[in-house]
C-alpha cells in the first residue's frame, strides 16, 4: 500500500508567480508577483513540496518553442534558488484543443481544468492531495485542483470561480502565507 504523506503547494505560473502579460517566455518579460519568493521559501520550510502547474498555449499556438519554454523555466528556477526558494518540479501542458498547431492541437488530460498535471505530481512524488493546497488566478486552476482532490484552494485576484467550486479568495500572496500558517 502506498503511503502518500507529503504535502504539496501547487502554483499556477502566469498570474501567480509572474505578472501575466500574455505569453511571457523570455526573462526580460518576467515581472514577479509580490510575495512569491517569500511564499515559496516559507512553504518549503514548512514541509511543502512546491510544484508549478501551467498551461502553455503559447507553445501550441507557435508563439514560442518547447526549448524556449525550457530555457525560461531553467532561468526561473535559478532565480528562485538565488532567493532561497525552491520549486520541486514544473509541469506544463503545451496543448490547446482548438488553436494548437500540429501535434499540439488536441484535447488532453493535462490542460487545466483537467487535473492531469496535478495527478502526475501526486503519482511521481507520493503527495497527499487532501493535505495540499493550490494557488491559482482562474476558475480553471480551481477546477483542476478540485478534480485532483486538493484540499485547500486559493483564488488570487478578481477572477470568479466556476459555479459550485469551493475556494478561498485572496487579495495577495501574503494572504496565502497567513492562511497557510507558514
Amino acid at each position: 500500500m502506498r503511503n502518500d504523506t507529503r504535502r504539496a503547494l501547487f502554483l499556477d505560473r502566469d498570474g501567480v508567480i509572474n505578472v501575466d502579460i500574455g505569453y511571457p517566455h523570455l526573462p526580460e518579460d518576467c515581472v514577479f508577483v509580490d510575495g512569491i519568493f517569500e511564499l515559496v521559501r516559507r512553504a518549503g520550510k514548512a514541509g511543502y513540496d512546491v510544484f508549478v502547474v501551467t498551461n502553455q498555449a503559447g507553445i501550441a499556438r507557435g508563439f514560442y518553442s518547447e526549448a524556449t519554454f525550457a530555457a525560461f523555466t531553467a532561468w526561473l528556477l535559478q532565480r528562485f534558488a538565488a532567493e532561497g526558494a525552491f520549486i520541486t518540479q514544473v509541469y506544463h501542458c503545451p496543448h490547446h484543443p482548438t488553436a494548437g498547431l500540429g501535434e499540439y492541437l488536441m484535447a488532453c488530460a493535462c490542460r487545466k481544468p483537467a487535473p492531469g498535471m496535478l495527478l502526475a505530481a501526486q503519482r511521481e512524488h507520493a503527495i497527499d492531495m487532501a493535505r495540499s493546497a493550490m494557488i491559482g488566478d482562474s476558475a480553471t486552476d480551481m477546477a483542476a485542483a478540485a478534480s485532483a482532490g486538493v484540499g485547500t484552494r486559493y483564488l488570487l485576484g478578481s477572477a470568479a470561480p466556476s459555479e459550485g467550486e469551493e475556494c478561498v479568495r485572496i487579495a495577495s500572496l501574503y494572504d496565502a502565507i497567513g492562511r497557510l500558517g507558514i
